[in-house]
């Protein structure tokens, strides 16, 4: 029997944002709680993971070593022909960063 509320604040433009989603999907607001309720019940926590992502190095955060031997393994790869045009190395990014289809 559903006899509890939840009621929450949000972003509003998130909130905008998933719920038109979820309209095109077809599932109402209140079946996806119910769904991720369920979820953490099943899974004894969260039904996905939760992570800090590792960002690159910025450019002064390596050591002069460290720089060295990227710019020599580069200019190795660069020599044995282990090159790739620009362009394919930036469609490839795309793809993997979800912005084109493969």
């Amino acid at each position: 029997m559903k006899d509890a509320t939840i009621s929450v604040r949000i972003d509003s433009e998130l909130k905008e944002q998933a719920e038109a989603i979820l309209k095109q999907l077809g599932i109402p607001v209140s079946v996806l709680i119910d769904a991720m309720y369920r979820q953490v019940v099943i899974q004894q926590g969260l039904p996905f993971e939760i992570t800090t992502k590792q960002r690159p190095k910025a450019l002064d955060e390596y050591t002069k070593e460290e720089f060295d031997e990227m710019l020599e393994e580069s200019y190795l790869q660069a020599q044995k022909g282990e090159v790739y045009p620009a362009e394919e190395v930036f469609e490839e990014l795309k793809r993997e960063l979800g912005t084109v289809k493969k």
